[in-house]
């Protein structure tokens, strides 16, 4: 296969900026110092012009600052959880965010009427009566997502006047609220202006965008969320086996 002119360097490039930002975000480097120039070189076989573009690339991301005489270092630690976490449906490790380590900065709490689309997904006539609950995700007092949740009832009576102290999954627990299966639609986009604005963030960053359903442990669908997460201060893991199917 032929490659066009520059075609090939471009490539390279591009190989390098995965490998070093998946390095990076996954906090591979010690105390966040990224090897020089040459350890780059000799490592991935590429030329210092390769080296180069590629930490560019993720100097312009905001991944990483390079200091002459210091060299090059992570700043940014995104968080990482699990997918099984995120929706809920497991006990939250130790070091997980959803084990206590963020609060909410809360923007609507409030009975709306059903809009028609959110009626649809949960299963309600549209008008009827369903709690709108709004918030920022805060880590360490950063925004890292924010959240529209529409919740039916009777599990909007319970969260109504709940106190909201940490994560989703918490104030469900607290307000004596189980789920049994929790579907997420993951896509992405760029933050508008109310968003970037809500988000800390400049208008055009790319955000992880997700669709929530949660369903109680009868099958009913009664929490409908639109979340919008900041791409590059969050991390999903997800892991299966084909052994699970066996």
């Amino acid at each position: 296969m032929r490659t066009a002119p520059g075609g090939q360097r471009a490539h390279d490039v591009r190989r390098l900026r995965d490998i070093l930002r998946a390095t990076v975000r996954g906090g591979g480097y010690e105390r966040g110092q990224l090897p020089s120039e040459i350890e780059l070189m000799t490592a991935y076989r590429v030329s210092r012009a390769t080296v180069r573009a590629a930490l560019a690339l993720l100097r312009t991301e905001g991944l990483i600052e390079r200091t002459q005489g210091i060299g090059t270092h992570a700043v940014l630690e995104p968080v990482t959880t699990s997918l099984p976490e995120a929706h809920g449906v497991m006990k939250p490790t130790v070091g997980s965010m959803f084990n206590h380590r963020m609060r909410p900065r809360e923007l609507d709490r409030s009975m709306v009427p059903a809009p028609g689309a959110i009626a649809e997904r949960l299963e309600i006539a549209p008008g009827t009566p369903c709690l709108r609950l709004e918030y920022l995700a805060l880590h360490e007092d950063e925004p890292l997502a924010l959240a529209t949740n529409y919740v039916r009832c009777p599990e909007a009576i319970a969260l109504r006047d709940t106190p909201f102290v940490s994560d989703w999954y918490q104030l469900l627990a607290d307000s004596g609220v189980a789920l049994s299966d929790s579907e997420f639609v993951i896509d992405c986009e760029p933050a508008d202006a109310p968003l970037a604005a809500a988000l800390g963030v400049r208008e055009g960053t790319p955000l992880i965008s997700m669709e929530q359903i949660i369903y109680d442990l009868g099958g009913r669908p009664f929490d409908v969320a639109f979340i919008h997460t900041r791409g590059e201060r969050f991390r999903f893991v997800s892991r299966a086996s084909s052994r699970e199917l066996k």
